[in-house]
């Protein structure tokens, strides 16, 4: 067989595959008008117009893009503030720009491990860590999810000199929160260094919204801390925080970082707002509560199938991917994007809608959410009453 042959071939098979299994991902433009549940905006920061007249007149002061990456002449002097402006919201001695959260977690892993570190991940962690712990050759186990007695159990045998704990934050398909005290406990007692990746809880909560770390822990108890700025914060691109030792080594070594045009500083210059919005403002984290809280008691009074996350991540676990993906068809026809998340994303039998709620949300728009949600389950039932 030709090798353009054998190659298309070879891509036919993965796509039936994924057809067969109802795991065929695909893009929507999102209609004007419609009720997005399905993004990470949770502050609604992203469409406030304080943060777009500040990208604007970055751009009319920078330029649209950096021209180069940081190490060569990207590096300008808002990013500068953006990154000073991070550590002090978190409590770390430096802070380090990425132009994503999934390079961030890849420049970092690779940065720090090697085939003599042992990395300990928690077993949902975001695919970013998992594909960072694979880059860098070290040695990686998965315990059991939110377990600190089977991490306890793995370290006990690790035998590497070099030892690394990673967990999300916010675990970005369930929506509950990592036992950070646990973690900090387990890790110190075995010199483990601590890595946290906050994505979805910087903005959202701790105090002054820095996270589910934050300032509450310290660099010797969480010693390296990622957030990313495309989430509550409403703009685009990552941060590592720590302390100077550990800024300056990604510097050194950090591909991910070296080898990438730096962030558009336009991008910079909003964060700088969307930063000074999130700490200077608390109401927008107190309506975003309201909601989840009034979304919650409603869809329970409706008897649907919500988890126990008490963050604006609030999935409805329906197992089978044929009715998520009917469900999340019959929102889409009433206005209503939700995230409809399969395997590979989630484990096999826990496909599920997931549900993401923003402080720009009316209690109108849930109503409407939820009004959708309860019609999806009175048409299934109709048609089939075991369900």
């Amino acid at each position: 067989m030709p090798v353009s042959k054998a190659w298309q071939q070879r891509l036919a098979d993965a796509r039936l595959g994924r057809q067969q299994t109802n795991r065929w991902r695909t893009r929507r433009v999102m209609a004007v008008g419609a009720l997005d549940f399905a993004g990470n905006d949770y502050l609604g920061l992203a469409q406030d117009p304080r943060v777009s007249e500040a990208q604007t007149e970055g751009a009319r002061l920078y330029g649209a893009g950096a021209g180069a990456s940081h190490l060569v002449s990207g590096h300008m002097a808002v990013h500068d503030a953006l990154e000073e402006a991070l550590a002090r919201w978190t409590g770390r001695e430096r802070a380090l720009l990425f132009s994503t959260g999934y390079m961030a977690n890849l420049g970092v892993l690779q940065a720090l491990a090697d085939r003599n570190t042992a990395i300990f991940q928690d077993r949902l962690n975001h695919a970013s860590l998992i594909d960072g712990a694979a880059l860098s050759g070290a040695r990686s186990r998965r315990y059991h999810h939110r377990d600190t007695s089977d991490l306890e159990n793995l370290l006990g045998r690790s035998e590497c000199a070099h030892t690394l704990v990673v967990s999300d934050g916010v675990f970005s398909m369930d929506g509950d929160v990592a036992d950070i005290a646990s973690l900090v406990t387990v890790s110190q007692r075995h010199s483990a260094w601590l890595m946290v990746d906050d994505a979805h809880g910087v903005g959202v909560l701790g105090e002054n919204g820095s996270g589910c770390v934050g300032s509450a822990w310290d660099s010797t108890e969480v010693p390296i801390l990622v957030g990313t700025l495309g989430k509550a914060l409403g703009t685009a691109g990552a941060f590592v925080a720590g302390d100077a030792a550990l800024i300056d080594h990604l510097v050194q070594f950090s591909r991910s970082y070296i080898y990438t045009t730096a962030q558009p500083p336009a991008i910079a210059a909003a964060t700088l707002k969307a930063l000074e919005i999130v700490q200077d403002e608390p109401e927008h984290r107190a309506q975003l509560n309201a909601n989840i809280a009034y979304f919650r008691r409603e869809a329970l009074n409706l008897g649907l199938p919500l988890s126990s996350s008490a963050t604006p991540i609030q999935p409805l676990i329906l197992a089978d991917e044929t009715r998520i993906l009917r469900w999340a068809g019959q929102l889409q026809t009433s206005g209503i994007h939700v995230g409809a998340i399969r395997p590979p994303t989630v484990p096999k039998g826990e496909a599920r809608l997931r549900i993401t709620l923003s402080a720009r949300h009316q209690e109108g728009d849930i109503d409407q959410l939820l009004a959708a949600l309860d019609q999806c389950q009175h048409q299934e039932a109709l048609c089939n009453p075991c369900v």
